[in-house]
């Protein structure tokens, strides 16, 4: 883009970014592309049989999306070209050494590549811990590897999330995680070992195991589940994401030598404040739970405390980020860790969200399925867990076990209602048990490198504008009942 330095750095540049399927993954190629058409090649490592699968993939779940609007405006009949000239989509995965990319292409692409994005990651708070181990940590430690074949490396930058500091109170500083470093004072962490482990939990299953169970792999998905939470509370972290992106980040800083390495710890992310799509989003986020919840019907009661600091970052404000590090640290032999937060900068409460969400289905009428308008219902908010368990008895638990009987002594006449009864109970219990953690999160993540940062760009204003990541110019309540909640609404109710 005219003017802008940081969107000049990378004229004549090639990046390699993992997870490009995913939110900030996409968001990130579309901001590239529109600032700096000159950058020479994007290439995005996504899982695929063969390149021309990882083409279609990349068509499907990338290009062809309402974020690259702007983007296809701006080039007219050029943009097919436009993109086939700057994106190569790469067959591959990071949970396999060189990224599980074909031996023909490997020796062109370390020889190319000046950046890489690692930006994959399974998020599930209850993945399998096979899986989350094999993407999140390990593949943190294939994704390095590969780096440090890049002749021309100038960047390896990160993403990974500001809670790997698990539920830590008070004021949680922008620095590396220590290879073995627990959050509960335990000393016998060791990744090799839980690697170990997973594998002769496997084993074991699978000899023991029925035919049936081989067959369906219900009781191997449910021991890797819970193995998973096991683990993770064993060592002080809440659940499997946050301690394998923990353990990812270990890797990465125990194994870095001279690889110049930034990572990114963003928050809790929300939809984009501004370009090039307001409110635009992909993927159900943590609070966006409540507001589907509450749009279908299912959420009567939660466990939070309203005047507790809830610490979210629009994407596009990650991005931004993302890009002003890399430019800051290209070639720079050192390790920067940045908190993309705002509970310092501009906190909110809990209440200023749920203010917005009330003010936003006051104005926007819920419409049931049978195309009439439900009324409104304010939610019940709990901030100890004796209230909670007592409302959720009367409310749900007596009645569901009295519907039952009823049901069984009619002869099924109410089983539709005991269905629809047991689902809105199962889903606040399951809202409850991922993300009421956060719900009374009294930590607070300093951000004094981001700020550094922020003043760095901010001596260009041109800069300043295309790439703020300052969470201080945001109205909270505005941007959720403006921008966030109808985004929610449009782009991930179906």
């Amino acid at each position: 883009m005219e003017g802008s330095k940081i969107a000049g750095y990378f004229k004549g540049k090639s990046v390699l970014i993992t997870g490009s399927t995913g939110f900030l993954g996409k968001v990130l190629v579309e901001k590239i592309l529109r600032v700096e058409p000159e950058v020479k090649k994007l290439f995005l490592l996504v899982r695929a049989q063969d390149t021309e699968s990882a083409k279609q993939r990349v068509q499907s779940e990338v290009i062809g999306k309402e974020l690259f609007k702007v983007l296809k405006e701006k080039h007219g009949k050029e943009f097919d070209r436009f993109m086939e000239e700057k994106i190569s989509p790469i067959a591959g995965d990071v949970i396999y050494e060189n990224l599980g990319i074909e031996c023909s292409q490997v020796d062109n692409l370390f020889d190319q590549i000046d950046i890489i994005v690692n930006n994959a990651a399974t998020t599930n708070f209850y993945e399998r811990y096979d899986v989350s181990l094999d993407v999140n940590t390990l593949g943190a430690k294939h994704v390095l590897e590969f780096a440090k074949k890049c002749v021309n490396l100038k960047m390896l930058l990160h993403v990974s999330t500001a809670y790997v500091a698990g539920l830590q109170e008070g004021l949680i500083q922008e620095k590396p995680l220590k290879m073995g470093e627990t959050l509960n004072g335990s000393t016998s962490l060791d990744i090799e070992s839980e690697v170990q482990l997973v594998e002769e939990t496997k084993k074991e299953l699978h000899l023991s195991e029925t035919d049936s169970l081989k067959n369906t792999g219900k009781l191997e998905r449910t021991v890797m589940k819970e193995l998973g939470i096991k683990r993770a509370r064993k060592y002080g972290w809440p659940n499997t994401y946050v301690f394998t992106k923990a353990l990812g980040e270990m890797v990465l800083d125990h194994m870095r030598g001279d690889v110049p390495l930034v990572i990114i710890r963003p928050t809790i992310i929300t939809s984009l404040h501004k370009d090039p799509l307001p409110g635009w989003m992909e993927g159900i986020r943590t609070i966006d739970s409540f507001l589907l919840g509450y749009a279908k019907g299912n959420l009567s009661c939660y466990l939070a405390d309203l005047n507790e600091i809830m610490d979210v970052i629009p994407g596009d404000m990650v991005v931004n980020a993302m890009i002003a590090a890399m430019v800051m640290h290209s070639g720079e032999n050192t390790e920067t860790i940045y908190h993309v937060s705002s509970s310092l900068r501009n906190p909110i409460l809990f209440r200023t969200f749920e203010q917005s969400g009330y003010r936003y289905f006051r104005e926007n009428p819920r419409v049931g399925k049978n195309g009439k308008t439900i009324g409104f219902k304010t939610v019940h908010f709990f901030n100890t867990i004796g209230g909670f368990k007592a409302y959720m008895t009367l409310r749900y638990k007596l009645p569901l076990e009295a519907l039952h009987m009823v049901n069984l002594l009619s002869c099924g006449r109410f089983t539709q209602s005991y269905k629809e009864l047991s689902q809105r109970f199962r889903f606040i219990m399951l809202l409850v048990d991922l993300y009421a953690p956060y719900s009374f999160f009294k930590g607070r993540f300093d951000d004094m490198n981001l700020q550094k940062l922020r003043l760095e760009i901010e001596k260009d204003p041109t800069d300043a504008e295309i790439f703020c990541f300052d969470p201080k110019i945001l109205d909270w309540s505005n941007y959720f009942h403006q921008t966030h909640i109808p985004g929610v609404m449009k782009f991930l109710r179906k």
